[in-house]
């Protein structure tokens, strides 16, 4: 299995030596994982809301993430494109719905702990909470 994180799952796996918020599944799931992605699309997000004041990321981010064995995932047209299968999230947080379509167009598991984006019923959108 091939697994993108959520921002808010990759959040909770770099903030905590035992993945912090993660379910014990999902931590699961990531250790047995052939790739675990992280998106540009994410990086984003958080430089963003570090920027607000949101958020505090160490200067390391992507250091950090390649010595835990983490892709990058760059978002693509053909991620853009694969918007328009989810009309549904037409009014949702635009980050979430990036993430969803390129988890969608490359076939990958989805970690998210996002309410509406687990409720929405696809296979290959997983709980990070469980």
């Amino acid at each position: 299995m091939k697994i993108l994180l959520d921002t808010n799952a990759l959040i909770w796996l770099q903030n905590s030596s035992d993945g912090g918020l993660l379910g014990e599944k999902a931590k699961e799931q990531i250790i047995n994982a052939e790739v675990v992605y992280a998106s540009s699309v994410s990086i984003l997000e958080i430089n963003i809301k570090a920027m607000l004041g949101k958020l505090e990321v160490p200067e390391t981010l992507l250091d950090d993430l390649a010595v835990a064995g983490i892709k990058n995932l760059s978002f693509t047209t053909d991620h853009a494109e694969a918007l328009r299968h989810f009309p549904a999230l037409s009014r949702h947080d635009p980050f979430d719905r990036m993430l969803l379509a390129q988890a969608s167009s490359e076939r990958y598991s989805f970690l998210t702990a996002d309410n509406i984006l687990i409720g929405q019923g696809l296979d290959f959108v997983l709980d990070a909470r469980k």
